[in-house]
């Protein structure tokens, strides 16, 4: 039976760890909860990550380890532990200095009399503005244990998103790379082992010959001009998206390719949704929170959409109406938001759109990969037998010369 590592605070308020062997960290939590005692973490012994278990980060707390901060606190306000109790068992129970140090700032800021709110957002680039009016709308509304809890799931949602997209890249991206890995490999090391026997018989080659031995040499000997290029063409177009205006045409093309701008508008449409319905949930005025979810959404296009149905909005304009004007967000989402209006359900009707969107995002993908991956298979194999067709014709030219 596998042996799990736990922390938990005990009934007195102190904070216990040690081992315990069970079946899984389901049943360590059930056991430590039966005992009394509120589980922090739990995690397979000599385990990296599990429960509770952080990592470091260059400044402050990275995103998991906020998540983790927010479990942690939601957990031990719901119990019953006041706020400055719980950061201090918080701090007792990070394992790196930067955390702890984050932790304690925030607790020194607590007991000084401030609000947790405040004392987050004190903490630049690590707390993000939503995260900060969760917290504000939570504490106003007296439900900052539940309002934690909300947190917890919307950054576990974003992450789960976002790690499912990294994911599907992964395969296409190596594939991509082993393609020009065996390309370069055959045209630096194998071909250029062919050319001097061409030369010494002489003869007229064939003209694919030619251009593989002449794609071989430049790639040989300029080598270091195509890397100049790349990294040039790289600086320059990154160049050219911190002008709003560049950046806003891109954004524009962008959501006019095809599959690509679908997958980018499905992608951009359940992270408002999701922003959005969490904020309206938790008691933030919609304006407010139009303006804060905007800043989720990294496509100039679409976020400018928002910005626009924001201002109409707080004339008293109905919110998917004013979203379906620029025509780019999907209709669907749109009349799922129009009839949570029309109800008064507007924060669950997002959440559904948020989860029916990440549904999407992931089935376009598998969509894409679907075709992406046979036909960058087909290429490869095109171009090696390409280069194997090129020697093969050379060889037997030279033989019709000899002979």
């Amino acid at each position: 039976m596998p042996v799990f590592e736990y922390k938990a605070v005990a009934p007195s308020g102190e904070t216990v760890q040690g081992t315990m062997e069970a079946v899984s960290v389901d049943m360590v939590i059930l056991k430590l909860q039966e005992a009394g005692n509120i589980p922090l973490q739990a995690k397979e012994a000599g385990s990296g990550f599990g429960l509770g278990s952080l990592s470091l980060s260059r400044k402050g707390m990275n995103k998991r380890e906020v998540a983790q901060f927010t479990q942690q606190l939601s957990t031990l306000l719901g119990a019953g532990l006041p706020l400055d109790r719980s950061l201090q068992v918080l701090k007792e129970l990070s394992e790196n200095e930067r955390v702890e140090r984050t932790v304690t700032d925030i607790r020194d800021k607590v007991r000084e009399g401030g609000s947790l709110s405040d004392a987050l957002e004190e903490r630049h680039g690590t707390f993000s503005r939503l995260y900060v009016n969760m917290v504000r709308a939570g504490e106003v509304g007296g439900t900052l244990d539940t309002t934690l809890l909300r947190l917890t799931d919307y950054l576990e949602r974003s992450r789960e998103l976002r790690d499912s997209v990294i994911s599907a890249l992964i395969y296409p991206v190596m594939l991509l790379l082993l393609a020009a890995g065996s390309l370069i490999l055959l045209l630096v090391y194998v071909i250029p082992q062919f050319t001097p026997i061409f030369e010494e018989l002489g003869g007229d080659l064939p003209t694919i010959t030619k251009v593989v031995l002449g794609a071989a040499s430049i790639l040989q000997n300029f080598w270091w001009a195509m890397i100049g290029i790349t990294v040039l063409v790289v600086v320059q177009f990154r160049r050219m998206l911190d002008s709003q205006e560049k950046r806003f045409k891109w954004d524009t093309r962008v959501l006019k390719m095809r599959w690509i701008g679908d997958l980018v508008g499905k992608l951009e449409t359940a992270r408002l949704s999701r922003t959005l319905g969490t904020l309206l949930t938790n008691g933030v005025p919609l304006l407010s929170a139009l303006s804060i979810a905007r800043n989720v959404i990294s496509n100039t296009v679409l976020r400018k959409d928002v910005e626009d149905a924001a201002l109409q909005v707080k004339t008293g304009g109905s919110l998917a109406r004013n979203l379906a004007s620029g025509g780019r967000f999907p209709r669907l989402a749109l009349q799922m938001v129009s009839v949570g209006e029309e109800t008064g359900q507007l924060d669950a009707m997002l959440l559904k759109v948020a989860d029916t969107y990440d549904r999407e995002v992931r089935n376009t993908i598998d969509r894409l990969l679907s075709v992406f991956t046979p036909v960058v298979t087909m290429l490869l194999a095109a171009m090696i037998g390409t280069i194997v067709l090129s020697v093969l014709l050379a060889i037997l030219s030279i033989n019709d010369l000899v002979g």
